[in-house]
């Protein structure tokens, strides 16, 4: 399979994944159905959608000052816009959120419509291998655990500095492979991301400063890792009744045989997550 197929496959499987209404459902019965991303969790047995807005918060103190009331930003794969939102609500500034799945388009405009945000955010179906507008048009680039949904980040990682302004900043969370950790060791846990394997945090730092980037820097916070992984174990044990009524019997299975993986690759220390950022001169 030549690279652009491999892409389109890969852009593919990620649609289809979060426009399924298990996938959905799930999201928002234990996440909260607003901020899909690792958490950074303050106390034992915290709310995953607590954990999951102060993981915003600290995305957005890595963009505050490139920007202001009238400023430009595009979250790239958006999910349910929750990481729009809160941009807009925080600085006043227009969020264009791109993201494959229609499904979360979808919620994402009501919800926008509902709070008297969509002057604020304007919700775009596309591919972030491909961003759809033109060179320098950005205050800043952001995104919450999307790139590792990709197959090919370089690209990825082009794109966001392609459409950034000079002086504009790049802040993003991803879920990362340990620079001593082999794709064999992760694939069980990995496979459901539709990827052969993670990126590492010095692939990111090495790509970012080939595109210009300067004061690249990464704010680890590895250590929250085991913290979300036992927590997501936790409340879909807890909540499997109630799941069971609304997913389909394979999917929680699944989710209870995957996510232990999860809490064990963390443990071992074969995963690194924080926040990677950067300025185009």
């Amino acid at each position: 399979m030549n690279k652009e197929a491999n892409q389109d496959a890969n852009e593919e499987a990620t649609r289809s994944y979060y426009d399924s209404g298990d996938v959905d459902a799930f999201y928002g019965a234990v996440w909260g159905g607003e901020d899909i991303h690792t958490g950074i969790y303050t106390r034992p047995g915290e709310p995953i959608a607590e954990a999951s807005r102060r993981t915003v918060e600290r995305v957005a103190d890595r963009l505050a000052g490139s920007f202001g009331p009238g400023g430009t930003v595009i979250d790239l794969g958006s999910g349910y816009g929750g990481t729009a939102r809160r941009l807009a609500e925080r600085f006043g500034c227009r969020v264009v959120a791109l993201n494959l799945s229609a499904a979360q388009n979808e919620r994402h405009r009501a919800v926008n419509a509902e709070r008297g945000l969509d002057g604020l955010v304007e919700v775009v179906t596309g591919s972030f291998h491909d961003v759809p507008f033109p060179d320098g048009h950005f205050d800043a680039v952001c995104s919450l655990e999307a790139f590792c949904h990709s197959s090919d980040r370089p690209k990825v990682l082009s794109e966001a500095a392609r459409v950034l302004k000079p002086g504009g900043v790049l802040a993003f969370t991803d879920i990362m492979a340990a620079e001593d950790a082999s794709a064999e060791a992760l694939r069980p846990a990995v496979s459901r991301l539709g990827v052969d394997a993670l990126a590492t945090v010095s692939f990111y730092r090495d790509r970012l400063s080939r595109l210009g980037l300067s004061g690249i820097g990464f704010d680890d916070h590895s250590g929250q890792l085991v913290n979300h992984y036992v927590r997501l174990t936790e409340e879909t044990a807890a909540r499997a009744a109630e799941l069971g009524g609304r997913i389909g019997a394979a999917y929680l299975g699944h989710l209870q045989e995957n996510l232990p993986v999860w809490v064990d690759a963390a443990r071992r220390g074969r995963l690194r997550w924080g926040v990677l950022h950067g300025r185009r001169p």
